[in-house]
């Protein structure tokens, strides 16, 4: 096998695409999806569940919160505060959903 003159080895991308977005994107899916989680906890007075359970409720919650919001025609803007807003507003609501189960 010969090497070509000048060759430095396989290229590794620097914006390699996940779901469409980059992994900084998904890292701060992540990061929003469990303050999200977080908040909502405190907000519906509960114990939490934990650091994965608050990443899961806060995950699921921003994609509640973007249906619900495109489902009413709102916008909470762009950007980092918009998207927590969302995620906030979908783990609530999932949270009081999951309470309600619970009791019954």
């Amino acid at each position: 096998m010969a090497v070509r003159a000048g060759w430095t080895g396989p290229r590794i991308p620097t914006n390699t695409k996940v779901l469409g977005g980059t992994n900084v994107d998904l890292l701060w899916f992540l990061i929003i999806g469990l303050v999200a989680g977080w908040l909502a906890g405190v907000i519906m007075k509960g114990g939490g569940f934990g650091m994965i359970g608050d990443l899961v409720v806060g995950v699921v919650g921003a994609f509640l919160g973007g249906f619900l919001f495109r489902a009413l025609g709102l916008s909470a803007g762009g950007g980092l505060i918009g998207s927590l807003i969302v995620a906030l507003i979908g783990a609530v609501v999932l949270l009081f959903i999951v309470r309600l189960i619970k009791r019954a």
